[in-house]
């Protein structure tokens, strides 16, 4: 949770981060009890779209519907969210469910080419979701079964990908197109040795951030196209992850 604030933090310096602590909450309270097929809590899910987002700059209200974007599949009352966070947020989430991809129109392709700081409208702000939502099924889909893996990253390849490119989202687009490559034509790199140290190292940090860190250094280590590339990699995350861990474990300026 420190880290996603960062992250809006960054883009939007003077903003009340007060809502999105509170969707934080209400969605930690909704998903308690629910696990992803890693094992790790449906509430890491959540947190690590949320922080896509707000890593593409939206502000915080679309951050807020990021971490609940999933609050549909639990036992939330009908109208709760409504009540806590306003019909627009319902709205948002409910168009982030229910329009398909291809669906999408000309002009929600605009996100990363608009001016700074973002003002989305319902659409833009839409596909940022989805697009994070899919980007951390893809950093993720090791635990999906392998038959699921190739039809998730063939539309992936076929249909998000252009997406994100349309939408000048350069980073995703092209995170999203490695990975989905990784599993549509395998190599040894994907699962080498390499990543069972990446998860001890993960270990060093605090609880509640493994499972994004651990998830974003096997997602990169996908991508990397041979042995020399792996090993450089991992002897870079085996010399920062010390000092990673006294940052998230001291963050500056205490709670966030």
């Amino acid at each position: 949770m420190p880290g996603l604030l960062a992250v809006v933090r960054t883009h939007h310096p003077d903003t009340d981060l007060s809502l999105i602590r509170l969707a934080y909450d209400e969605a930690a309270i909704w998903h308690a009890g629910q696990t992803r097929r890693s094992g790790d809590p449906f509430l890491t899910h959540c947190v690590a779209v949320a922080a896509i987002v707000a890593d593409i700059g939206m502000p915080p209200a679309v951050v807020c519907a990021a971490l609940l974007h999933d609050i549909e599949d639990t036992p939330c009352p009908p109208g709760r969210i409504t009540e806590r966070f306003g019909q627009e947020t319902t709205d948002l989430i409910s168009a982030v469910r229910t329009t398909r991809l291809d669906e999408i129109p000309s002009s929600a392709l605009t996100v990363g080419n608009a001016p700074r700081p973002l003002q989305p409208t319902r659409e833009e702000a839409m596909l940022a979701i989805r697009l994070a939502d899919r980007l951390h099924n893809m950093r993720t889909i090791t635990f999906v079964p392998s038959t699921r893996q190739q039809r998730v990253a063939r539309e992936t390849l076929e249909l998000v990908t252009p997406l994100a490119k349309a939408a000048g989202l350069t980073d995703v687009g092209r995170e999203l197109h490695d990975l989905s490559s990784a599993v549509l034509q395998p190599t040894t790199s994907a699962r080498a040795v390499t990543s069972r140290l990446l998860t001890v190292l993960a270990l060093l940090l605090p609880a509640s951030q493994r499972a994004r860190w651990r998830e974003e250094w096997h997602a990169e280590l996908r991508t990397l196209p041979n042995r020399r590339a792996r090993a450089g990699f991992t002897v870079h995350i085996l010399l920062t992850t010390p000092r990673l861990t006294l940052t998230l474990r001291h963050p500056i300026g205490g709670r966030q």
